[in-house]
């Protein structure tokens, strides 16, 4: 079994308690790490508090000096942590590769960059009048982070918290926890200072929570469900920690009358189908105007054909299995739901994957007929199910848009750009892509309504984990 990083050095739990790590393409194990307790917690919040006043007190270049060399050294192991994140969330090979290994790697260089911009402006201060405005680590950060993007989503947290001259103590995902360790060996090899980061393994409800209560954690960043999330907030709030929240979506895909049809359902259709569904910002609702409505199904259909599940370490799989036997219980349970609600099955389906009789396999659906009332409509599946709803005129497509509790996502799709942003400004959403707008790392991230609060990415990340002082002079 593994160990906990703690302080500089790996050592044992106080916990005797195991948590078997499963290969979901096979359901087989294939490692163990400790189910942490709430004295590791401690252990580690106690060594991350006695570093924090000297890495804070180092300028701004020697943290970048640090976090540069652990760059290096994961840019010549990206292709072994690709594999390894295969094995341990079953995404397919070349998934990982590009994005599970490859979109960490590039928001880790992307923070060092923004730093070595603008660390003089945001550390050293900033004359407003007589004033004197600086940006100041907050002080020890909880990080709890998810299965679905696992490398991606801790290092969204820990390098810019790091950056900013915070510590951390990070509580990876039990599903899929490889990947947070395989971080920690990294900062060990670069040299980290004891105690600045620090790992402890295990479970939510013990953890997660001795995480969010502890009175030495400042700040406390989750990534995950909405439920879990406000459970965070709630044991966070009896000691007024800073909570930055990154939840839930269920988010709409609104094709304009005057947009490319092929172009916008193929790429919508994509978008549900990468990572097998398992994506919080994925476009999960299709609206699409009536008089075209039965020919974006049979698009939609023919798209999804394409997504055949198969074995992830396979380079021409392009869909791989879903994380574990609840979340293949919970998508199968929701499609199922979808035909009592009314919707209608035009692919796919609950069924199991013929000839695929081990592994968490569910095929890729297509549910037409939607109302955006019905449970598949509003509530998150995080499976390969996409739903499509019609609409009428462009100001009922903007209600139904907006017509959930959640706020994470949207797109737009117009053949008049102008049209396009127009309505892409009245979606409630923290991104909105229009006609398929490329990623860009520099920017905020985050959602409105249960979606969460605060921001990742860019700047906006980087401040996420400071304190912001004025100094009157």
């Amino acid at each position: 079994m593994r160990s906990l990083y703690i302080d500089g050095a790996w050592t044992g739990s106080a916990s005797d308690e195991a948590i078997e790590v499963l290969d979901p393409a096979t359901e087989q194990v294939i490692d163990t790490v400790p189910a942490g307790a709430a004295k590791d917690v401690d252990s580690a919040v106690e060594a991350a508090a006695a570093a924090f006043p000297a890495w804070s007190r180092r300028p701004h270049g020697q943290r970048v000096t640090h976090l540069a060399k652990a760059l290096e050294l994961f840019d010549e192991r990206a292709e072994d942590i690709a594999a390894l994140l295969t094995r341990d969330m079953g995404a397919p090979a070349g998934f990982s590769r590009k994005v599970q290994a490859g979109l960490p790697q590039m928001m880790f260089r992307t923070y060092i960059d923004l730093v070595e911009e603008h660390g003089e402006r945001y550390f050293a201060g900033e004359r407003l009048d007589n004033s004197l405005v600086v940006h100041e680590p907050v002080g020890v950060v909880g990080a709890i982070t998810p299965w679905n993007y696992p490398l991606h989503q801790i290092v969204l947290k820990v390098v810019p918290a790091l950056l900013a001259g915070n510590t951390v103590v990070l509580k990876p995902t039990e599903i899929a926890p490889l990947s947070a360790y395989a971080l920690a060996e990294i900062f060990d090899e670069a040299g980290m200072p004891e105690g600045v980061f620090n790992l402890v393994s295990g479970t939510g409800p013990v953890v997660g929570e001795a995480i969010a209560a502890h009175p030495k954690v400042d700040m406390v960043s989750f990534t995950g469900s909405t439920r879990a999330g406000t459970r965070v907030s709630q044991v966070a709030a009896e000691t007024v920690k800073r909570v930055a929240l990154e939840l839930g979506g269920k988010s709409p895909n609104v094709i304009l009358p005057d947009a490319d049809l092929a172009q916008a359902v193929k790429r919508g259709v994509a978008d549900v189908m990468r990572n097998t569904g398992q994506s919080c910002n994925a476009l999960t609702r299709m609206l699409i105007h009536r008089d075209v409505y039965d020919e974006a199904v049979e698009l939609a259909a023919s798209s999804a054909a394409k997504y055949v599940p198969g074995d992830p370490t396979d380079s021409s799989t392009r869909m791989g299995p879903l994380v574990s036997a609840a979340q293949l219980e919970k998508v199968r349970s929701y499609i199922e739901l979808a035909g009592t609600e009314g919707a209608r099955v035009v692919t796919g389906g609950a069924e199991p994957v013929e000839g695929l009789d081990q592994g968490y396999y569910v095929k890729p659906t297509i549910l037409a007929d939607v109302r955006n009332d019905m449970r598949v409509a509003q509530e998150e599946i995080f499976g390969p199910v996409l739903a499509l709803i019609p609409y009428d005129t462009v100001e009922e497509a903007v209600e139904t848009a907006n017509d959930t509790v959640y706020g994470l996502n949207a797109a737009v799709w117009s053949g008049d750009p102008e049209q396009g942003l127009a309505v892409a400004r009245r979606l409630r959403a923290g991104q909105v892509e229009l006609n398929g707008g490329a990623m860009n790392p520099r920017v905020p991230f985050g959602g409105y309504k249960r979606s969460g609060n605060g921001r990742e990415w860019g700047l906006s990340g980087l401040e996420e984990f400071c304190e912001v002082k004025a100094v009157q002079m």
